[in-house]
């Protein structure tokens, strides 16, 4: 299990009880409230009505509250803002012909979107609600989903449909855009590791989950599978503070949890067959919310470990 820090051991004055309490304190870093004994996890209920969102329903991240945004609620080009209880609103409309699809937050409380048609990475300020371009290529298809490393740089995994084929860019501080992977299948959830060591990516039309190296000029190499599925596709994907992955299985309406090794350790049922993309909140971070197409509405169901993007939210 990782921790924070390093347990120092001064073998001269540290006593047991005080390396007991040492580790208890480091444990609790990483750690939640209390599991209940009699909490029901990885069961989905719903959290909003059917045909809420368009289908293009995607989306979804949380902010340091715990509200949930999901691009095109209501209507196509919206981001829509939904409580923990479940209230929606549209919290913003995207200019011009800009529709979103993945949405992330950094440590500042900024949020970026996918905007797949216009080849853009926006940024919203939550404050002034104003849209703005961080980042443009018209060589990207379409960016589609991002992945955050702690420092704020971003990665987008960009599928080319027609062709059965992608990339992945890496979107620095200032907004440069650099070509990161290349030939690749439908590249389409990408996440990054809690030691922001690792890129996984996954390839919904091959249903390949690979994972990359990130070395310290932010260049990832040494591809190597995760995982390789024999039916239906995938679509996001998240880590929680132990590097399991949790992915949307597109077709096939769940959601699995990988172990960083790639072994299946759950499976969850998310009462529609076209999840197409997953985070995490709520108070101690323990809550999944799904984007679902099929009936066009959020899901959550309750998880054992906090979500990496919460935990990086108490920092």
């Amino acid at each position: 299990m990782p921790m924070g820090s390093d347990v120092v051991f001064q073998k001269s004055n540290l006593t047991m009880n005080k390396l007991i309490a040492s580790l208890s304190l480091a444990l609790c870093c990483w750690s939640t409230v209390t599991l209940s004994a009699d909490e029901e996890l990885f069961v989905a209920t719903p959290l909003t009505p059917a045909n809420s969102f368009t289908p293009g329903i995607e989306g979804p991240a949380c902010d340091a509250a715990g509200n949930i945004y999901a691009v095109n609620f209501c209507e196509q080009q919206t981001i829509g803002m939904t409580t923990p209880s479940g209230e929606s609103s549209i919290f913003v409309k995207l200019p011009g012909e800009s529709v979103g699809n993945g949405i992330r937050f950094n440590q500042a409380g900024t949020m970026f979107v996918a905007d797949y048609v216009g080849h853009n990475i926006l940024t919203v300020d939550m404050t002034t609600r104003e849209v703005a371009v961080f980042a443009h290529s018209d060589e990207m298809s379409q960016p589609n989903d991002i992945a955050i490393m702690e420092d704020g740089t971003l990665f987008a995994s960009d599928p080319n449909w027609p062709a059965e084929n992608g990339r992945v860019w890496r979107i620095d501080l200032d907004g440069t855009v650099t070509l990161a992977a290349d030939n690749l299948g439908t590249a389409n959830g990408i996440e990054v590791s809690p030691d922001g060591k690792t890129l996984y990516v996954n390839e919904s039309i091959q249903q390949n989950v690979w994972k990359f190296q990130i070395d310290p000029e932010k260049n990832i190499v040494d591809k190597q599978l995760l995982k390789k599925f024999d039916d239906h596709g995938f679509d996001g994907m998240r880590c929680d503070v132990d590097g399991n992955l949790y992915v949307t299985r597109y077709g096939k309406g769940t959601v699995v949890k990988l172990s960083p090794v790639g072994e299946i350790l759950q499976e969850i049922d998310v009462l529609g067959a076209k999840p197409s993309n997953i985070c995490f909140g709520g108070p101690d971070g323990r809550t999944a919310y799904v984007t679902e197409v099929e009936h066009q509405r959020l899901v959550q169901f309750r998880v054992d470990r906090p979500s990496l993007a919460w935990h990086r939210w108490q920092k």
